[in-house]
């Protein structure tokens, strides 16, 4: 399981979505205050999905296509919640005398993606090894 390339990947995943999201702030209010996922609940929710999603993907490393599959819906997940993050930074005032700023962990979706596009395409190598190992017996 863990030696698998696609796992690794998976992991990393699951510690950018699950755990680094409670240590770097999305963004920063006009307040002053970091603004952290918690305080909304659509984000809450859709990042709560995506770590599920990657702890189903690597605990079901036997099933390489459903993997694959979870893999598929967790990227559409993120890019689901790419989304949102970028409408809510377009819908920031800027033009105040306090500016809020838009942080780095609005970035944590595009470093899931780009693992789990990795993840995918190491799950697709390694069913496309097992099928030609079945052709040639």
């Amino acid at each position: 399981m863990i030696q698998r390339i696609q796992t690794v990947y998976l992991i990393l995943t699951f510690i950018v979505t699950g755990v680094l999201v409670f240590f770097i702030p999305l963004w920063t209010l006009s307040n002053g205050k970091a603004f952290y996922f918690m305080q909304d609940q659509v984000y809450t929710v859709l990042l709560g999905l995506s770590t599920m999603l990657t702890i189903i993907s690597i605990i079901s490393y036997k099933k390489r296509q459903n993997q694959f599959v979870m893999g598929r819906l967790n990227i559409i997940l993120n890019l689901i919640l790419l989304g949102l993050f970028v409408y809510r930074s377009l819908n920031l005032s800027g033009e105040t005398v306090t500016v809020s700023e838009k942080g780095i962990g609005m970035f944590l979706p595009i470093v899931a993606i780009v693992l789990l596009v990795l993840a995918n395409k190491a799950i697709k190598k390694d069913e496309d090894l097992v099928k030609s190992v079945d052709r040639l017996r």
